[in-house]
């Protein structure tokens, strides 16, 4: 049942203390220490840095940690988490065939439950990994409050509470995307290397692409590039979430072209990865 496909990957991914701390704890810790590094020398070298710096991170009003929260969400499918997240990812997806249980596995469940548990404790960790992100900026908006003398306030209105939520959706998504390359990667070649880089590759390949078919009449507006690149299709949905004036320029249907960008490349890698390992021979795995 996929009910305990779930459980063996959790209890698997809980002993495996080394994918847990990359993949959701280096980079909320390495944020934070950079961040508190770099206010205690801002306010060392705060004469110096008049006019050098923007005068809302030394000065100003009360901070707001309600923002912090929005702001943070907002930034949670950062390629920093995008490429941690997916070390966990690629171990749990590629383990199987890196440690050759998949045969001791395969006949106490049905292959689809396999796969698709994977997926739900990867979305588990990738929401960890979020979590542990939002508390690392709240930690460092505390610090900033202490270290610059600010005082610190909470607001969330209504409209903060939605943008916060789609944000994290958003981002949410964005991350799933990810790992579904490397589940494909995982299925088809049966690397764990191959499901870290692929993801990588692919991705970078998608941040070119509307340079590369700029010259082709290919426009940023169109479909095809929310199509072909979910990074644009996740852009596009946070500037309709967050409105102002990132939301000036959007195209028309800016919204339907983001949720097709994200949910064509979450489906059709799942499913594609799902039909290849139903007729995978396992027996040497």
């Amino acid at each position: 049942m996929l009910a305990d496909a779930i459980r063996s990957e959790t209890y698997r991914l809980s002993r495996n203390r080394t994918a847990l701390f990359w993949s959701v704890l280096f980079v909320p810790v390495i944020g934070l220490l950079l961040a508190t590094i770099g206010f205690v020398v801002a306010k060392a070298n705060e004469a110096k840095l008049v006019g050098k710096l923007p005068p809302e991170l030394m000065k100003g009003g009360p901070l707001d940690l309600g923002l912090t929260l929005v702001k943070s969400a907002g930034d949670f499918a950062n390629p920093a988490i995008l490429m941690f997240v997916l070390i966990g990812a690629a171990t749990i997806y590629a383990g199987d065939y890196r440690w050759e249980t998949w045969r001791l596995i395969s006949a106490r469940n049905t292959r689809s439950n396999l796969l698709a548990g994977k997926v739900v404790v990867v979305a588990l960790l990738m929401i960890a990994a979020t979590v542990a992100a939002l508390v690392s900026d709240v930690i460092a908006s505390l610090i900033q409050a202490a270290v610059f003398g600010r005082a610190l306030t909470f607001s969330m209105t209504g409209g903060a509470a939605a943008d916060f939520g789609l944000l994290a959706l958003t981002g949410w998504a964005r991350i799933l995307q990810f790992t579904m390359l490397g589940l494909l990667a995982a299925v088809l070649t049966r690397s764990l290397l191959a499901a870290l880089f692929a993801p990588l590759v692919i991705g970078i390949g998608q941040f070119f692409l509307p340079q590369i078919l700029m010259p082709m009449g290919v426009t940023p507006d169109g479909w095809l590039l929310s199509l072909l690149s979910p990074g644009m299709a996740t852009d596009l949905l946070k500037a309709v979430i967050q409105g102002g004036t990132a939301a000036a320029d959007l195209p028309d249907h800016a919204v339907i072209k983001g949720v097709l960008g994200l949910a064509l490349w979450i489906v059709v890698p799942f499913a594609a990865a799902v039909a290849w390992f139903n007729k995978q021979d396992l027996s040497k795995e």
